[in-house]
């Protein structure tokens, strides 16, 4: 047992390691917060909303997007020429 003071480690629990889990899942199926399957074994979809919300006020997906260019960048792997700014100029 805990004592009062002493905190668990975060990745054992569920926000730290079924939340990522479970906002993936929704974002790329597309399905509501409230639609989470609960069969999954994930958090709630709202608390999958809240801790998304809370990490990109963090500001954590503005520095994975650094570290994920730096690396493509450091492989040469960034490859900008079929890049374009919108759909409409896309060919």
């Amino acid at each position: 047992m805990y004592a009062w003071n002493a905190r668990p480690d975060p990745s054992r629990s569920p926000t730290g390691r079924l939340c990522p889990q479970g906002i993936l899942f929704v974002l790329y199926t597309g399905i509501a917060w409230q639609k989470l399957p609960v069969e999954l074994g994930l958090c709630f979809g709202q608390t999958c909303r809240r801790q998304l919300r809370r990490r990109r006020e963090a500001g954590v997906f503005d520095a994975l997007h650094r570290v994920l260019l730096a690396e493509l960048n450091a492989a040469r792997l960034n490859d900008r020429t079929c890049a374009c700014g919108n759909a409409a100029t896309c060919t």
